[in-house]
């Protein structure tokens, strides 16, 4: 039985670094170039906002079964091949098929694939940083640091060959993009993710009856409702207040956070090995309120950009205790992807009920009273954990941190 502190193998450590490098990469084609693309394509935005929702809708139907899936599944690998391979499908379809047929399929696939690899990767962590050492917490934080430079890398490589060949071209690019993903996944040797400890499933009911699950995924649906309108609401105000050089100032808003996404996943990832994952999660909580006030007390584009920053302490924090809280409750009971999938789904229908209601507010009380109603809403979600969600962190862990080899 392998030791559960260990420090994580070079080998298997650089793999998973590299694969949340590039599915990060290939997954940032399936952003706003799709828009750009149907567009050019002479798609309305209606058609595309329909294409779009699909894609949406698919990733919400499919998180628990996928979730499920993955768990019954022994060789995780495998399934993290056939995900990454439906991307390359999707990416193609999208390229060599822009109709209304083919395009809603590629949706589909990457909706399904993303339900799978979010949640394979994760397992791919415990299987290597093992679940009751301390290694598990800054190996998540590699896992979101790399994801966040793969995601800003993709971007610019993608918007640069848009820009200079087709919009098309952007879509060919992802589909070569998962070649050095089957590499990277490759470096995860067989009989390290074969040996990793996995219990015998329980009941549904059982699992859906740990008060830590459901106050977790209440308290993570609060910060996603106060969190999503967030910044399309700021974007538009930028674009009405900054003309011509709104545009850079949005790439601003977007590339910032990521920067800090990527420098303190790996911080989060210790802190909450060291302190437990309450204080850490309080921190990231409430980033959202004080970013939504200080939206709502001003629209000076210059100062959005700024205020923005604060997206990437809360998206590190996210990012990074989300998979782990999840793994302190229910990695016994052989649910985890399961698991994953509930939070996803009310992590995403949060999501949705955010921008529906900003929207209804900004039109009736202006984009000042939106933000107001998303910072009472993040200092609900706040409220919440302090409140009501349980450190999950088991008491007994040593109190040292395991060195990770870089």
């Amino acid at each position: 039985m392998p030791n559960p502190a260990r420090s994580v193998p070079d080998r298997s450590n650089r793999g998973l670094d590299w694969l949340s490098f590039f599915v990060a990469n290939v997954q940032t084609g399936f952003g706003p170039f799709i828009a750009a693309y149907l567009a050019s394509e002479d798609w309305t935005q209606g058609e595309i906002g329909t294409a779009l929702t699909i894609g949406t809708i698919t990733t919400m139907v499919m998180q628990m079964p996928m979730g499920a899936i993955v768990d019954a599944m022994r060789d995780k690998r495998f399934l993290a091949l056939v995900a990454i391979a439906a991307i390359a499908a999707a990416a193609l379809i999208l390229a060599l098929l822009p109709e209304r047929l083919p395009v809603s399929i590629a949706e589909i696939l990457h909706g399904v694939a993303s339900c799978i690899l979010g949640p394979v990767i994760a397992v791919l962590s415990m299987a290597v940083a093992g679940v009751k050492g301390h290694a598990l917490g800054e190996r998540l934080g590699r896992n979101a640091r790399f994801a966040s430079i793969g995601s800003g890398c993709a971007a610019g490589l993608m918007g640069g060959v848009g820009y200079l060949v087709s919009e098309r071209s952007v879509f060919f690019l992802a589909a070569v993009l998962v070649l050095p993903a089957i590499w990277a996944l490759r470096l995860v040797p067989v009989s390290t993710v074969h040996a990793f400890e996995r219990p015998p499933p329980q009941k549904l009911t059982t699992l859906f009856r740990d008060r830590r699950l459901l106050l977790f995924a209440l308290c993570c649906a609060g910060f996603q409702f106060a969190n999503a309108a967030m910044f399309p609401i700021a974007a538009v105000q930028v674009t009405r207040h900054a003309g011509a050089v709104g545009q850079l100032v949005i790439a601003a808003c977007l590339i910032v956070p990521q920067i800090l996404v990527a420098v303190l996943s790996p911080v989060v990832g210790r802190a909450a090995e060291r302190w437990g994952r309450r204080p850490v999660l309080l921190l990231g909580f409430a980033a959202v309120p004080l970013r939504a006030a200080l939206f709502a007390a001003t629209d000076q584009p210059t100062l959005v950009a700024v205020i923005q920053a604060l997206d990437g302490v809360s998206g590190a924090v996210f990012g990074v205790l989300l998979p782990l809280i999840v793994a302190d409750i229910s990695h016994r009971s052989g649910r985890f992807n399961l698991s994953m999938g509930a939070i996803g789904l009310a992590i995403a229908g949060a999501a949705a009920a955010s921008t529906e209601v900003a929207g209804i507010v900004a039109d009736h009380a202006g984009a000042r009273g939106a933000f107001a109603a998303l910072t009472v809403a993040g200092l609900v979600a706040c409220l919440l954990v302090w409140l009501l969600l349980p450190e999950t962190r088991e008491s007994d862990e040593p109190t040292t941190i395991p060195a990770v080899a870089e």
